[in-house]
């Protein structure tokens, strides 16, 4: 008699943002080798919908087409996430899936989250446990509501599961280490060898530096205007600097500060896609950014970075100096960057040999997709 036929786990996984489709990749890479088989569909909000911050993303790291773009685009938190919410309430009625995956913290983690929970979808979060401890920021609200929304929560870090622990969610978690480090061990040494952006903006390794800005708060006119007279002080004195402009931060600057200009060691350059950011923060002296994942980017890959915060919610890459806090008004950056002058050059063409044990050993989707196995197997 012949066995009887294993369902299919149905998953959903809605992302909508640039560093979401990063970390879906190597999730749908182990989703393939999973030991059961597993059928996910991916919701693309389009939060991000420029199509060098999403659909280039999608080609450059192997991920199967979104089954649905809801299209939603960009505008303020309520009205965004609510559109999100009325859009992905409708698909998940239509599809009943097993397991609702969300990822990181944006607004379409949030919107994701509470649709799933309210029809009761179990609710998986990779990247939960993170905190900035600052309730000003959009992202930490989404995190603590999604974390506490969720049946699984996927802790990247040993002090993600703290956060975890003290929110007394440490039933529900499990550390798995960082799947944004699965995607740089697979692409870093692809990006080196195939990206050809250091030979099209003329750049040697070790011979500028990256800078770049997005978040809200940090896009503000007046805040805007602070910190690109920063970071122009910064290219005056340490040399050349390429800034890849999201699209909030452009429009900003044609709209408000249409009277500034880049000083001419100052490089502003569109979107660049996956590989060719790993290539440019792989020869970068170091990093200037707001951006959570390019933090962890630039760690993983041995590349000093300040971030332009007042904090930061991944508190391991502050060790031996690696991360540095610059500030939102970019104050301290000139004495910031003095200091990472003065250290020894790294090498530029192979990652670090260590330093990676607080993010795991790039096995955290293997993790996470055997967790995802196991909750369904138990509620059959």
């Amino acid at each position: 008699m012949a066995a009887e036929r294993v369902p299919a786990i149905r998953t959903v996984s809605i992302v909508g943002a640039r560093p979401q489709f990063v970390k879906l990749s190597p999730v749908c890479r182990a989703m393939r080798a999973a030991r059961r088989a597993i059928s996910d569909q991916i919701v693309h909000t389009g939060q991000h919908y420029d199509d060098a911050m999403s659909s280039v993303f999608f080609e450059e790291l192997d991920i199967p087409a979104p089954a649905v773009n809801l299209g939603i685009g960009s505008a303020s938190h309520g009205r965004q996430t609510a559109r999100m919410l009325e859009a992905i309430e409708s698909y998940l009625q239509e599809h009943r899936p097993d397991v609702v995956l969300v990822y990181g913290d944006t607004n379409s983690t949030l919107a994701g989250a509470l649709a799933a929970a309210k029809l009761h979808i179990p609710v998986a979060h990779v990247e939960a446990g993170l905190r900035s401890f600052n309730r000003r920021m959009p992202e930490e609200l989404n995190r603590i509501v999604t974390d506490h929304l969720s049946q699984l929560l996927f802790a990247p870090t040993a002090t993600a599961m703290d956060n975890l622990s003290a929110e007394g969610l440490q039933n529900r978690a499990v550390l798995t280490g960082d799947v944004m480090y699965d995607a740089v061990l697979v692409n870093a040494g692809r990006a080196r060898a195939r990206s050809m952006i250091l030979r099209t903006l003329g750049l040697t390794a070790g011979e500028y530096g990256i800078a770049t800005i997005h978040r809200a708060e940090n896009t503000e006119t007046r805040s805007l205007r602070t910190l690109l007279q920063a970071i122009n002080q910064a290219a005056a004195r340490f040399g050349r600097i390429v800034m890849p402009l999201h699209p909030r931060t452009g429009a900003v600057l044609q709209s408000e500060l249409a009277d500034w200009r880049p000083h001419a060691n100052l490089q502003l350059i569109e979107p660049v896609g996956y590989g060719d950011m790993l290539a440019l923060v792989q020869g970068a002296r170091w990093v200037l950014t707001d951006s959570g994942g390019l933090q962890k980017e630039a760690y993983f890959l041995g590349c000093p970075c300040v971030t332009l915060r007042d904090e930061t919610e991944w508190l391991e890459t502050l060790s031996a100096g690696a991360n540095v806090i610059g500030g939102r008004d970019g104050a301290r950056l000139g004495e910031a960057l003095e200091l990472l002058s003065q250290r020894p050059a790294r090498c530029f063409d192979r990652l670090p040999d260590s330093g990676q044990s607080a993010f795991g050993a790039g096995q955290a989707a293997g993790r996470i997709v055997e967790a995802i196995c196991g909750l369904c197997e138990s509620a059959t």
